[in-house]
């Protein structure tokens, strides 16, 4: 049976309203998804960084980060009403200071019926934003400048590289 309504939308159903899709005819697959938040740190932020880090009163802002990052991608379903809850098989979350902005990628992977793009995206976003809130005692002038998929494998279309 197929949610997807006359409009495409695979969340609304026949009359339009909302509804979770329906896997339970999909088989599992390996599936893995990555994605991408750029944060901007003005210099009164880079300045703070140090050992592949930044350190603030409140702690070591990236390694915060990274695991606010996984805590998020395994709450995903709680946050975004219509995903359904995955066994994540492995969630990675790495920092890295590019010139002005903190890169951040998300790897999430889960063997299961429904890909892991939405763990990833939120896992990626969430790290962005335990950053802002760690440094903006500094400064409120960064800016959150793009959260998105890189890539994703394992379901009925691949996506990226």
């Amino acid at each position: 049976m197929s949610n997807q309504s006359s409009s495409g939308f695979t969340h609304l159903d026949a009359s339009g309203q909302p509804a979770m899709v329906d896997i339970s005819g999909k088989n599992d697959t390996y599936r893995i998804a990555v994605a991408e938040s750029r944060i901007f740190l003005p210099e009164a932020v880079r300045s703070e960084f140090r050992d592949n880090d930044i350190q603030t009163r409140k702690g070591a802002v990236f390694q915060t980060a990274v695991i606010a990052g996984i805590m998020a991608a395994k709450k995903t379903p709680e946050l975004i009403p219509l995903c359904h809850t995955l066994l994540l098989d492995g969630c990675d979350v790495h920092i890295q200071l590019t010139g002005e902005e903190a890169v951040i990628r998300c790897t999430v992977k889960t063997t299961g019926k429904t890909g892991v793009e939405m763990e990833a995206l939120t896992g990626a976003s969430v790290a962005a934003l335990t950053i802002y809130d760690m440094c903006k005692a500094l400064t409120h002038e960064m800016v959150i400048r793009e959260t998105k998929l890189i890539s994703k494998t394992g379901g009925k279309h691949d996506y990226g590289k």
